[in-house]
Order: C-alpha cells, then structure tokens, then sequence
C-alpha cells in the first residue's frame, strides 16, 4: 500500500508551542480518556453481569461502548505522546492504521446509534411486536451488519487513500490521520477524484440513516403525545431523551467539522472541533445514558459498592493475615 512518492511519516498538528501548554494538553487528554475508560468499562461490566439489563437496548449499549472505547484509544494516545515528548511525526503505517481505526469506529458507531433508534422506534411505536422485530438473533444480526459495514467502509477508504501518491508535502492539519487532510497532499487528480465519489457514496448513505433516524422520531413524538397519563409521557421521553442528545452531539459536532464554511476555518477552531467531535462524546456517552436509565445506574451502583467493599474486605484480610503472622512469628519461651 505504501507509494514510492509518498513521504515515509507525517507531521500532525500541535496542540501548541509552549512546553506548558503541551504538558497542559498532556495532562488534559489523560483526564479525559481515563474518565472514558472508566465510565464504558463501567458501562461493560454492568450490562455483562445484571440481567436486568440483558435486554436488546443494553446489547446495543455494550457495542457503543466498545465503539467509544476503540475512538479514543485510536487517537488520544499518540496525541499524549506527541505532547509529552514535544514531538509531532507519526509512521505512514501508524498514520495508515489510525485512519483505519478511526474510520471503522465512527462509522460503526453511526450505524449503531441508527439501529438503536429502531429499537426506540419499535418499542414505543410497535411494543406487541417488540420481542419478534428485536430477538437475540436479530439484534445480533444487526450488531454484526453494523460492525461489517464499518470494517468495510473503513478498509475502502484507507486502502484507497494511501494508494495515491502524496507529493504535497507531509504536515497534516490535524492532530491525528484524518481523511480529508491527507486526500489534501494527494496530487492525483484521478485517485482524488476516485476516493471524492467514495466519500460521496458515504454521505449518500449517511443522509440515509440520518432521514431514516428523523423519520423514526416524528412517529415516537406523535405516539408518545397520544398516550393518557403524563406519568407515561414522562417515561417513554425518559427512554428516548440519551439517545436522542448523543445523536444529537455526534451529528452536530461531526458535521460543523466537515461542513463547516471555509471562511470561518482556522488551525485553532479547526483543532477544537475535531476534539469535540473525537475525544469528548467517548467520555461524554456514558454520563448521558446512565443518567436516565435507573436500572443502568442501579447495576453500575452495585459495581461500585461490590468492588469498594472487595477492597475493603481485601485490606481487612491482609492486615489481619499479617498480624497473625507477626505473632506467631514470636518467640515463644
């Protein structure tokens, strides 16, 4: 995959130029992406351990969160170590590899958000048929799609970028292997002009799921409005409120990045936007969708209390074991 004129690493963008500032950045990316860890590993041991929570929503909430967990540790940890070492190259491979990764995690994670809006869809719009239209097999089936898909769009994209030849130079406008900056080193009208059709093709199928995602909401809105109670008003937009606000976040952020009027661009914004779009909602994702789902709370809660407890009781156990040590360890007259 690797072109005789393509230059052999690349130079990503600094977060700044001041040794404080770059360890100010350092330190800020490794609160953020522990925060993420911690919260979609919390996230993955509570939908994997209670039962309650093994329900077709909570299967789609265990592959977003490995989708958040895959976004930023594709990105973040080169941008840490670039801030730290005051450096800015990666590899080609490396830049390769993050652009895969990247690619196959938010398009996956596109697909997914889509496929939980059906199951919102029907669990409010159609609720007798619920258990035939969500089974385990067919919320596997659509797990996998959504996987296959990324993996598919991503390899197409990557394989096809870095089969241009790159004669423009090696600095990338971005702290991290995003496609439009490197297709901007391209200087292969022809390849550009293939890969340009491909995005066109992506798009095409985003505004699908996107009217698909609009169209799905307009029908929850009209059912949820004809039902009686306002307690039952309440619950069905409780159900509806997280993913709604994380696809709302991801749309909004991703689009102002790509979108976004030349006129207003610069490597500043340009910078904040695509930290809003790549680091913050893996962070930010499980807060939403903890905060009005009081069975996932609950779950996470026990967690917590089961693991503060183990460490309790480990202590206590080892202190004592020690004691009892040290004292038969005395002699004895």
């Amino acid at each position: 995959m690797c072109n005789s004129s393509s230059p052999t690493q690349f130079l990503l963008l600094a977060f700044a130029d001041s040794r404080e500032l770059q360890l100010l950045h350092f330190w800020l990316f490794l609160a953020i992406s522990l925060a993420a860890l911690l919260a979609n590993g919390l996230i993955l041991s509570a939908v994997a351990c209670d039962h309650l929570l093994h329900t077709p929503m909570g299967f789609f909430l265990l592959n977003l969160s490995l989708t958040d967990l895959g976004c930023i540790c594709t990105t973040v940890p080169k941008a840490m170590h670039n801030s730290l070492w005051d450096r800015r190259t990666i590899s080609y491979m490396g830049c390769a590899a993050q652009l895969f990764f990247f690619a196959f995690f938010m398009s996956t994670e596109f697909s997914l958000l889509t496929i939980m809006c059906y199951d919102r869809y029907v669990a409010i719009c159609k609720p007798l048929h619920y258990g035939t239209l969500l089974g385990s097999r067919a919320c596997a089936h659509m797990a996998a799609a959504a996987w296959a898909t990324g993996f598919l769009s991503a390899l197409l994209h990557t394989a096809n970028t870095f089969s241009l030849p790159l004669c423009q130079g090696n600095a990338l406008g971005q702290f991290f292997c995003e496609l439009p900056h490197i297709l901007k080193l391209s200087c292969s009208h022809s390849g550009y002009r293939k890969e340009i059709d491909l995005l066109l093709a992506t798009a095409i199928s985003s505004l699908a799921c996107f009217v698909f995602i609009v169209f799905s909401y307009v029908q929850i809105f009209r059912a949820v409005l004809r039902i009686p109670s306002q307690q039952g008003r309440h619950k069905a937009f409780s159900t509806c409120l997280p993913h709604l606000t994380v696809v709302s976040v991801f749309l909004s952020t991703a689009t102002f990045a790509y979108l976004k009027p030349p006129s207003i661009s610069s490597p500043s914004l340009d910078l904040i936007v695509s930290v809003l779009y790549s680091v913050v909602p893996p962070a930010l994702n499980p807060l939403i969708y903890s905060l009005r789902n009081q069975e996932l709370k609950d779950a996470i809660r026990k967690i917590m209390t089961g693991c503060f407890s183990g460490a309790i009781n480990f202590t206590f156990s080892s202190a004592e074991h020690s004691l009892w040590n040290t004292f038969w360890a005395q002699p004895t007259f």
